[in-house]
C-alpha cells in the first residue's frame, strides 16, 4: 500500500506523540521519586511484527533492549486485552529494579520499562554491591501474563508493596492511554494505512542510517578499556567495529568471561550500548526505530562479561558495564573520527532503604569535550537520562537531609577545551539503613583526548572516611554519605598556557 509523503508525516508524528504522551502518563501517575522525579521510564510504539516504530526520548539502555522484551512476549501469542509483564534478564528484561510491562494495541505493540526502587532483593533497593547470582537481586519474573493476582503476590514479595502497586497501575495507565490513541489513530486513517506507514517509517530509518555509514571510512577498529572489580581486579572490555559499505560490525571476541560478581550484562544491554554510540555518531536527529538499528550487527562469546548467561548476577551490568561499552565503542571509531573525550563513565547508583523505605538515585558528572566545546557539567551522560531529585522531593519523602549538592569544580581535564566537571553530593540520613554504593571511575580516570588531561575519578566518603567504589554498609542516624562524581576528559593540547 503506498503512503503519500504529508500522510506518512502525519501518522509518523501521531506515533511519536503517542510515546510521548505514555511517558508523561507514567511519570505523572507515579508513586516512587525514582519515576515521577528522576524520570527513570521509558515508553515506545511497535509494530505487528514487533519491530520498534517510535520511542520517547527517554532512557537509551532502556529503548534498545525493548524488542527483546516484545519478543519475548511475542512467543506467548499475547491476545489484544493481554498484559504480560516481565524484568528477567535472560528472558527480554535488562536488571530486575526494570520492570517491563508489554501489551496489543490495536496496530501492534506499547511497551513501558521503569526502574522500580525496590524488587525485594537481598539489600534494600536492589542494587547490592555484592551480589553474585541473580536471585540475589530481586524477584526474577520471566515473561508472565499480569492479572491482579499475579500483581498482590509480586508485589507482596517486594519491600514497600503499596509503591510498588502504584507504580505498576501507573505503567499501566500508559497502556491504557496508548490503547485508545492508537484506536484514533486507526480509526482517522484506517488500520491499513497506519500499518504501512510502521513499515515506510522503520525503511526510512534504515536508510538515513546505511548512508550515514557509508560515509564513514571502511576498516578495522580495535579498542579495550576495563572495569573496576568489587574484590580489586580489573575486567577487560575488548572491542573491534568493522566498517564496511553501509554496514557495520561490532565484536566483543576478547572480553573477559562473566564473573563472580554483578558487572555482567546480557546481550540486549550490550545491543542497547553499541546502538547509542552509532546512532550518536552516524545520524542523531533520524526519527528512532528498529530501523536505525538494521545496519548494525553486534556479536559477543556467549558466557563472556557482555553476554553473560544465567544465574549470572546482572544488577551493575545495565548502569555499569553499560557505560564501559559506549566508552569502548567510542574509542574505537576514535581511530577513524575525532570523537569526544570520555564522560565519567559512571551512573554512581546510590541506594539507601530498610523496612519503611527505599530510595535510589544516580548522579551525573562531568561529559567530555568535544573537539569544538567544553565538555557539559553536571549531567547524566551516555546510557542514563534521567533528572536529579529534587531537594524537596526527596527530604519531603525520605528520612534523609540533603546537605550538599553542587558542581565539583575543576575536576574536568584541562585542554584546549575542558572536560565538564562532576557533582558533590551529600546525604545526611535521618535513621539507621543500609547503604549500597556502586560505581566506576574511581581507580581510573576519564581520559582526555588529542593531549587533553584526564577529568578527576571519583570518590566516596562516609562520615569524611574513603569508602570503595562498590560497597554495602550500615548508617546510624545523622550519617553522612557524601559522592563525589568523575570529571570528562578534555579535548586537544594547551596551547600557550591557556
Amino acid at each position: 500500500m503506498e503512503i503519500v509523503d504529508l500522510e506518512l508525516q502525519l501518522i509518523g508524528a501521531s506515533l511519536r506523540s503517542i510515546a510521548d504522551e505514555m511517558g508523561a502518563v507514567l511519570v505523572r501517575s507515579a508513586f516512587s521519586a525514582n519515576i515521577k522525579e528522576r524520570r527513570d521510564c521509558s515508553t515506545a510504539l511497535f509494530d505487528p511484527s514487533g519491530r520498534m516504530v517510535a520511542q520517547a526520548e527517554h532512557i537509551p539502555v532502556h529503548l534498545g533492549a525493548m524488542p527483546d522484551a516484545v519478543a519475548a512476549v511475542r512467543a506467548h501469542d499475547p491476545g489484544p486485552d493481554d498484559v504480560y509483564i516481565l524484568n528477567d534478564p535472560f528472558a527480554g528484561g535488562t536488571h530486575l529494579p526494570d520492570i517491563t510491562l508489554v501489551t496489543r494495541t490495536p496496530a501492534g505493540f506499547a511497551v513501558t520499562r521503569a526502574h522500580h526502587a525496590d524488587v525485594g532483593a537481598i539489600e534494600p533497593g536492589s542494587l547490592p554491591a555484592g551480589s553474585r547470582r541473580l536471585e540475589e537481586e530481586g524477584v526474577v519474573i520471566p515473561p508472565t501474563l499480569l492479572d491482579d493476582a499475579v500483581l498482590d503476590e509480586l508485589v507482596s514479595r517486594m519491600r514497600n508493596p503499596d509503591e510498588r502497586r502504584g507504580d505498576l497501575r501507573a505503567q499501566l495507565a500508559a497502556h491504557r492511554l496508548a490503547a485508545g490513541r492508537v484506536q484514533e489513530l486507526c480509526d482517522r486513517f484506517g488500520a491499513a494505512r497506519v500499518e504501512a506507514a510502521m513499515d515506510e517509517l522503520h525503511d526510512y530509518s534504515e536508510r538515513r542510517v546505511r548512508a550515514a555509514i557509508a560515509r564513514l571510512p571502511d576498516g578495522r577498529y580495535e579498542a579495550v578499556d576495563v572495569l573496576e572489580a568489587l574484590d580489586g581486579a580489573e575486567l577487560a572490555i575488548r572491542a573491534a567495529v568493522s566498517v564496511q559499505g553501509e554496514e557495520l560490525e561490532i565484536d566483543f571476541e576478547g572480553t573477559v568471561p562473566q564473573h563472580e560478581g554483578n558487572l555482567n550484562c546480557p546481550l540486549a544491554v550490550t545491543r542497547s550500548a553499541c546502538y547509542f554510540v552509532v546512532r550518536c555518531l552516524t545520524d542523531p536527529d533520524v526519527p528512532a526505530s528498529g530501523g536505525a538499528f538494521a545496519p548494525v550487527h553486534v556479536r559477543a562469546p556467549e558466557s563472556c562479561l557482555v553476554n553473560a548467561r544465567p544465574p549470572a548476577a546482572v544488577a551493575a551490568g545495565n548502569v555499569e558495564t553499560s557505560s564501559r561499552i559506549v566508552d569502548v565503542v567510542f574509542a574505537t571509531f576514535g581511530q577513524a573520527l575525532d570523537v569526544p573525550a570520555q564522560g565519567q563513565g559512571t551512573m554512581n547508583n546510590l541506594t539507601l532503604g530498610n523496612d519503611g523505605f527505599t530510595y535510589y538515585e544516580t548522579v551525573g558528572g562531568g561529559q567530555g569535550a568535544c573537539p569544538d566545546a567544553d565538555g557539559p557539567s553536571g549531567v547524566h551522560v551516555a546510557m542514563s537520562n534521567t533528572l536529579s531529585t529534587p531537594t524537596e522531593a526527596l527530604e519531603l519523602s525520605y528520612p534523609v537531609c540533603v546537605e550538599r549538592h553542587e558542581l565539583r569544580v575543576g575536576s574536568g581535564g584541562g585542554g584546549s577545551n575542558r572536560g565538564g566537571d562532576g557533582v558533590v553530593r551529600e546525604l545526611r540520613v535521618l535513621e539507621p539503613c543500609r547503604l549500597s554504593l556502586v560505581g566506576e571511575r574511581r581507580r581510573r580516570a576519564p581520559q582526555g583526548a588529542h593531549g587533553g588531561a584526564p577529568g578527576a575519578p571519583g570518590r566516596n566518603l562516609v562520615n569524611g572516611e574513603p569508602v570503595p567504589g562498590k560497597a554495602t554498609l550500615d548508617l546510624e542516624a545523622g550519617d553522612v554519605v557524601r559522592v563525589e562524581t568523575p570529571g570528562g576528559g578534555g579535548f586537544g593540547q594547551v596551547k600557550n598556557g591557556h
